[in-house]
């Protein structure tokens, strides 16, 4: 049968002075070792005897030794006291610098677009902290399943939440390949798509996300329909890479692959900005150093970023006379 039981309220007081006596077998040299006087050693001492109900010093004036209850206490006080100071170590330590394993989840669409060069710098700038990335199309509760920190489209972050910018926003495109653009008649209007194949995603919530556009400026949805749906964006891009149809996706995921001509853009006029990634997490007072570093790197090569685009556009400018 379960043993069940409860540890009372104060049951460790005396444990560490009842050990230091053990060990020097004298009360004096146990206060000198703890820095308090041997009169709270002695209370310290009794009161865990009483709260035993048993005696685990035999005094006289010459000695100290073990009862047979004292004995016993030891034998199991000892290694489990041990583990408590090293627990305490261990947990002070991860307080104090950045180590340890941090925790992250993310849509699997953002790690090859975002998080690849990211975190391969971010390990080698921190080589004690492990990084985990647990890649879903879920929106994950970060505190509930043991995450440090989540990355999210900003649309799909909660009010609790502090959020990081990882990107500036992105426009929200619709691709093809140029194969599928040979065979059917390019899309000029949104009502257009009713005469193809669109590559639909699944929300983790099972229903199948609508496409979204902006007419002037109003904001309209569009229900399309299409041979293919999937629960991930990277897996809708291989599918329109392949000619069966378009896709709706963040501008950066499909830009390698726009760049190398697989795929082209469509309905341009019509592509809404969605607000770009975060990096979010619980607003805890105190953050612990691993992702206190994590979230300083992000900062960082955000500003080096922002500040290389700034002078790419100047560039840009200057040869094209502006």
């Amino acid at each position: 049968m379960k043993q069940s039981f409860t540890v009372r309220q104060g049951a460790l007081d005396g444990v560490e002075a009842f050990l230091s006596v053990a060990q020097h077998r004298n009360f004096r040299r146990a206060a000198a070792e703890l820095g308090v006087t041997p009169s709270a050693i002695s209370q310290a001492v009794r009161t865990l005897e009483a709260r035993l109900g048993a005696a685990l010093f035999i005094r006289t004036t010459r000695s100290v030794g073990l009862t047979e209850a004292g004995e016993r206490f030891l034998s199991r006080a000892k290694p489990a006291f041990e583990e408590l100071v090293a627990a305490s170590a261990a947990a002070r330590d991860l307080g104090q610098r950045p180590a340890g394993l941090l925790r992250l989840t993310a849509p699997r669409a953002v790690v090859p677009m975002l998080l690849q060069k990211l975190i391969a710098s971010f390990c080698e700038a921190y080589p004690e902290i492990e990084v985990e990335i647990a890649a879903s199309g879920e929106l994950v509760d970060i505190a509930a399943q043991g995450f440090d920190a989540g990355i999210r489209l900003g649309q799909f972050l909660a009010a609790d939440m502090v959020a990081v910018r990882l990107t500036q926003p992105f426009r929200i495109v619709v691709v093809g390949s140029p194969d599928y653009l040979r065979r059917r008649k390019r899309p000029e209007r949104i009502d257009d798509l009713r005469r193809h194949a669109c590559l639909r995603m699944r929300r983790a919530n099972g229903s199948v996300a609508p496409w979204s556009f902006v007419n002037g400026n109003r904001a309209v949805e569009a229900a399309v329909s299409g041979p293919f749906i999937a629960n991930d964006l990277p897996t809708l891009l291989g599918a329109a890479v392949e000619g069966v149809g378009l896709v709706q996706t963040p501008e950066p995921l499909a830009a390698e692959a726009m760049r190398a001509g697989k795929l082209v853009r469509v309905l341009e006029p019509f592509a809404p900005m969605g607000p770009g990634v975060f990096l979010y997490y619980p607003g805890h007072r105190q953050i612990l150093p691993k992702l206190r570093a994590f979230i300083d790197h992000v900062k960082s090569r955000a500003a080096a970023e922002k500040i290389r685009t700034g002078i790419d556009d100047k560039r840009t400018n200057r040869r094209r006379g502006v």
